[in-house]
């Protein structure tokens, strides 16, 4: 059974609970319904994709508050990783780094890289800021099939699937994210979102 929760305190306190206890929550983002699990369990990783019946080839991207956690989940960070955070984060820029040790090999699907946004919606930033560690996710629908941008779209898809579902109304929609590989010289854009490639040549030439 899915507990669907208001987002308040007590909201966001039990979704934090059941993270812990390697649970999935549906939360909303700043643009669709996410889903995510605690990224450093890699048991209820394993269990993000079930519920999603995602790839086991597809890596999971990682959110996270703010530039400050980009060392507990990625190594060799360059200087420009910190630039592009400061002018967009949160937001829609996903940045690709070297994974750190601390990320499951679940997470990567086994690669050497791992995907990191701060998103800019306040009940994500209030389950990291109360969970402490970073939140694998990735939008609320079985695979294949379109992201709701509602609670009633994620029931829709998910009921019975994550163990707890925080209402926070109608998220905005949109484009996803920029992905920006800064692993490679020159660092790729792999996909074209919310923010121009003409935007991060501007910080980062």
């Amino acid at each position: 059974m899915t507990i669907r929760l208001e987002v308040t305190e007590e909201g966001i306190a039990r979704a934090v609970e059941t993270l812990r206890a390697g649970g999935v929550i549906a939360f909303p983002t700043d643009t669709v319904y996410g889903v995510g699990a605690d990224a450093f369990l890699p048991r209820a990783v394993e269990r993000l994709y079930e519920v999603k019946e995602r790839p086991r080839g597809k890596a999971i991207p990682l959110l996270v508050p703010d530039a400050d956690a980009l060392e507990s989940v990625a190594v060799a960070v360059p200087p420009m990783a910190y630039e592009l955070a400061a002018r967009f984060w949160p937001g829609a820029l996903t940045i690709v780094l070297r994974r750190g040790t601390s990320v499951p090999d679940v997470v990567t699907a086994g690669g050497e890289t791992v995907a990191i946004r701060a998103p800019d919606h306040p009940v994500p930033q209030a389950l990291l800021a109360a969970l402490g560690t970073p939140i694998a996710a990735t939008s609320a629908n079985i695979s294949g099939r379109p992201a709701p941008d509602t609670a009633d779209g994620v029931l829709v898809q998910l009921a019975g699937r994550v163990d707890l579902l925080l209402d926070g109304g109608r998220c905005p929609g949109g484009v996803a994210s920029t992905v920006l590989d800064l692993t490679t010289t020159p660092p790729a854009v792999l996909r074209v979102g919310g923010v121009s490639p003409s935007a991060i040549e501007e910080v980062i030439g």
